[in-house]
């Protein structure tokens, strides 16, 4: 079983949870954090000092207060922490149920297991702890497994993402390809994105681009 982990989490009750599991398991060395900077530079500390944490456990959302931070958020913190650090491993705990978002952190951030916060909270972190220490498969909360198997989270990617996205947010598709080019997202021609867009609308059933909006919006890929 993992020896040393680190909860990064603001609200004191959630992490009364993740301990006790933790406690169950036998883990010896647990240690917090309230802010994302904070379990970074834990997370730098430790492995300075040649006793790395195994396990990162992190919410995703983390409420802004008086206090400046580089790292405001979980997906900053889980995808700075996997690029410094790739040998931690790292399980989401969070509220977040929405599908397409959870299976963007397997597939963009290379999290090692997802928990939902609810009512079988304890034996589902439990169960993705244990699996994602011997690399089980099972590494998510069980009421949420059709999110790997979803058709829709399967064959929409990260660029189609970033498509309805920059829509969502009142750009034009005429000047999208400008925003692609300057953001560097490729392929940024017009004809590709008219591509993905005719792609989009086909697959969404959407009779324009307004409407595939307020439909991404509808299944909380945007």
């Amino acid at each position: 079983m993992f020896t040393k982990v680190l909860i990064a989490d603001d609200i004191d009750f959630n992490d009364v949870g993740a301990v006790l599991t933790l406690q169950e398991l036998g883990v010896p060395s647990i240690e917090y954090a309230k802010y994302c900077d904070d379990a970074l530079l834990k997370i730098k500390k430790a492995h300075h000092d040649d006793n790395p944490f195994q396990l990162l456990i992190s919410d995703l959302s983390f409420k802004s207060d008086h206090r400046v931070n580089q790292l405001n958020s979980g997906e900053e913190l889980i995808a700075t922490v996997k690029d410094l650090f790739p040998s931690i491993q790292v399980i989401v705990f969070s509220i977040e149920d929405r599908a397409h978002r959870i299976k963007l952190l397997f597939d963009d951030l290379g999290i090692d297991g997802f928990v939902v916060k609810g009512r079988n909270t304890v034996s589902d972190l439990k169960k993705v702890i244990q699996n994602a220490y011997t690399n089980a498969p099972e590494n998510i909360s069980p009421e949420l497994l059709h999110v790997l198997q979803d058709r829709t989270t399967s064959e929409i990617g990260t660029y189609d993402v970033q498509l309805i996205k920059h829509l969502s947010l009142g750009i034009s598709q005429e000047n999208i390809e400008s925003v692609f080019k300057k953001e560097g997202i490729h392929p940024h021609s017009k004809s590709s994105i008219e591509k993905h867009l005719n792609k989009l609308k086909i697959y969404f059933k959407a009779n324009n681009t307004v409407h595939l909006v307020a439909i991404a919006k509808d299944l909380g890929i945007v």
